[in-house]
């Protein structure tokens, strides 16, 4: 169970077309709530990287929002690439 206002790891593992792991320039996570309207927009950096091509971010979970969207987008080959799923969290 996912409870709001509860921090959870957001994690990405970026490949390229031929699966192999590839780390992407200008990295961004950007949160939306269910209708994709963007909440917020985050750089991330080598603080948030474990691994090639693999990204993280520790995220708090809104209190006002049943649910919500995560993007993370970065370029690769000067081309974008990107991973989007969401979160529902509840109160009990």
């Amino acid at each position: 169970m996912i409870y709001k206002g509860d921090t959870v790891r957001l994690k990405v593992h970026f490949k390229s077309l031929n699966g192999q792991s590839v780390n992407p320039v200008d990295v961004y996570l950007t949160i939306y709530d269910k209708d994709q309207t963007e909440i917020e927009s985050i750089a991330l950096d080598d603080t948030n990287q474990e691994d090639v091509g693999v990204f993280f971010y520790d995220y708090v979970l809104p209190n006002d929002k049943p649910e919500v969207i995560f993007e993370f987008r970065g370029l690769h080959n000067q081309k974008p690439i990107l991973v989007r799923d969401r979160i529902e969290s509840k109160f009990i």
